[in-house]
């Protein structure tokens, strides 16, 4: 969907451009750079061996949830029904604690999250900064990343159209149905 998204504002950019103006595109793989950048490299170590502590803290904790729970299994006929109840209740709890070590370390906005925004960000702060200045210097116009989904990593503003759009926007009606 995004690579077809991609793609079609490419041809866009092709009708939109003047027939006899000569535009500058160019492309890269930020995963080719990512590969061979030290930088990089050394982040993504450091990334991989918190994934692996912190994978193997969780693996213990799930071990020790599983044998806790194969304890009770093979327990809970001869169990006293506080017993059993207090047991089901440390099993709960175990689980929500697994539950919670796993969303703060890998969640949506857990600690992998914010250590990868820390150690990854400079750079791709360097990289972005080099797009912009191989494109200044060698006069691109536009400048796509062609790893994974096609992305845009540089437009010159002389063909910035947002405002022309929003100016036709606000003097167009936006209509809500088709008028019979």
């Amino acid at each position: 969907m995004m690579r077809l998204f991609g793609v079609s504002i490419i041809g866009i950019l092709f009708l939109l451009m003047p027939v006899n103006a000569q535009m500058k595109i160019g492309y890269f793989s930020s995963e080719a750079i990512m590969k061979q950048l030290p930088d990089a490299q050394d982040a993504q170590k450091q990334l991989d061996q918190l994934v692996a502590d912190w994978q193997q803290e969780l693996n213990k904790m799930q071990d020790e949830w599983k044998k806790k729970f194969d304890e009770y299994d093979k327990r809970k006929l001869i169990m006293t029904e506080q017993r059993r109840a207090d047991t089901e209740k440390e099993l709960r709890d175990l689980d929500q604690k697994i539950i919670d070590y796993r969303n703060l370390k890998f969640g949506q906005s857990g600690e992998l999250f914010n250590k990868q925004n820390e150690l990854m960000k400079p750079v791709q702060d360097r990289v972005f900064k080099s797009i912009q200045t191989v494109a200044n210097e060698e006069g691109y116009d536009y400048i796509f990343d062609k790893s994974g989904d096609i992305l845009l990593m540089y437009a010159n503003e002389k063909y910035d159209l947002t405002q022309k759009i929003f100016e036709k926007l606000k003097v167009t009606p936006l209509t809500t149905s088709p008028t019979k």
